[in-house]
Order: structure tokens, then C-alpha cells, then sequence
């Protein structure tokens, strides 16, 4: 078990633009009416609806927004024909990324991309330039609560589920794939509320940044990429300082 909490650092600034309930209720919109496209508007019969059900309500998105979304995945009102496409990309100081659009141009957004990608000091790849460092896994996010370390770590051994990254306010459960539905009920049955769930990109090797230019590089980089309405989700391998990142944000 790793038992840290790196992932923190590097998603601190996105949980907060995610508290902007406009861009949260678009991300989560956009997967309602993708899984209801492919897998039907039955949440029992479509794991992938449910999951993003799950997401919209922990967020408190009206169930008015859930139904539309979801209305017009399955064709019964009229909505834009998304694409999911996933991108590889490498960032500034020798960090990889994995970016997740959903878009109803990817002719526009690939553009979009390219341009924004090269002027923040990086580059789009191609298939596999950098998808072999990272494992495809479920996580499901939870609220501390007070809970120890070692109280939570035996909850995920007991789940099935295979790793914690541990901190005071949030942690993350990692799991196989096959499992995250499963760890899921789990931790509901025990009581331990979940704020997220979903499948990521989990980076095998990790790019140090130790120094507060380089932060400050890195910070604009994945920020401004957050920032693009195409993109659903942001992957990196960048493992920045705790030291570096307050200093960065700072200045």
C-alpha cells in the first residue's frame, strides 16, 4: 500500500475550479448522456450510467439536469452528438499527460489542443507515446472524517479493492477495473461517504518537480488545460514538491 498522498498537490488547484458547479454539471452532463447513448437509459441494466448518476448526485446536481442528460443520450429529446476521444501528450519539464475529451468537433478541438499544448512549452504524441506509463484503474474518492490511516487501510483490504493514497481531508481507494462497482458498495455499506468515482490514468513513473519556477510552469500548464470545455479529464505524471507548490502558489 502506498499510504501517501502525492495526488494531492497535483489535483489542489483542480478541486477548486470543480467546486464551480457550472464546469462540474457540464463534465458530468456530458458522461451521462455518452453512457446513455451506448449502454441505454436503464441505471441498473448500464454500469456506466449508474456510476455517473452516483457522481451527479454526490455533487447535489438537480435530478431535473440527470434526466435531460440522460433524455438526450437515449434520443428521446433532441442534444449534441459528443465524441469520446483520449489524447497523449507531453508537458513542460519532461512530464506526460493523458487528456480525456468528450467534443462535438474534434476537428476544432483537436486544433484547440495542438496550439494550446505547444504554447505552454509541450507537445501532442502519438498512440502509446506515453499511455504505456500509466495503468488504467477505478478510484473511488472518499472523505477522511477523522479516520486513521490504518482504519481506512483495513477497510480497503477488506473491500478487495488494492491501494490507499491517504490524507486528513480526502483519500483515494484504488482498484482493479473489474472491482470499483463492487468496493464501491462496500464502502457505502460501511458508512464512508464517496465524493467521486470513475476510472483513471495512473502514472507508473513520476516526474520529480522540485523548484519553484518549475512549478509555476507546470501549475499553468495543467491549469490551462483544465480550463479547455473539451476536456473531461487530466492525467499527469508530475510529482510536484509540497514546498515548491505553496511557493509557487504564492507568487
Amino acid at each position: 500500500m502506498s499510504g501517501h498522498s502525492k495526488w494531492a498537490n497535483i489535483k489542489h488547484k483542480k478541486a477548486a475550479k470543480d467546486a464551480k458547479r457550472g464546469k462540474t454539471f457540464t463534465r458530468i452532463g456530458k458522461e451521462l448522456t455518452i453512457a446513455a447513448r451506448e449502454g441505454g437509459g436503464d441505471v441498473d441494466a448500464n454500469p456506466r450510467l449508474r456510476l455517473a448518476v452516483q457522481n451527479a448526485k454526490a455533487v447535489n446536481m438537480p435530478n431535473d439536469n440527470i434526466k435531460r442528460a440522460i433524455q438526450k443520450g437515449t434520443g428521446e429529446i433532441e442534444g449534441v452528438h459528443y465524441e469520446e476521444i483520449t489524447y497523449e501528450g507531453f508537458g513542460p519539464c519532461g512530464g506526460a499527460v493523458m487528456i480525456e475529451v468528450i467534443t462535438d468537433n474534434k476537428n476544432r478541438t483537436l486544433s484547440e489542443l495542438r496550439v494550446l499544448i505547444n504554447k505552454l512549452g509541450g507537445n501532442l504524441g502519438e498512440v502509446n507515446s506515453v499511455a504505456w506509463n500509466f495503468d488504467r484503474k477505478g478510484v473511488i474518492t472518499v472523505k477522511t472524517a477523522g479516520r486513521s490511516e490504518d482504519d481506512l487501510l483495513e477497510l480497503v483490504l477488506e473491500s478487495g479493492a488494492d491501494d490507499l493514497e491517504y490524507d486528513t481531508d480526502a483519500s483515494r481507494i484504488i482498484s482493479a477495473i473489474e472491482t470499483l462497482s463492487t468496493s464501491s458498495k462496500f464502502f457505502e455499506s460501511k458508512k464512508v461517504e464517496i465524493t467521486d468515482r470513475k476510472l483513471e490514468y495512473l502514472a507508473k513513473n513520476s516526474v520529480a518537480i522540485k523548484n519553484v519556477n518549475d512549478a509555476k510552469r507546470v501549475i499553468k500548464f495543467l491549469d490551462s488545460l483544465e480550463e479547455h470545455e473539451d476536456i473531461q479529464n487530466l492525467f499527469s505524471n508530475y510529482d510536484i514538491d509540497d514546498a515548491a507548490l505553496e511557493q509557487a502558489e504564492k507568487e
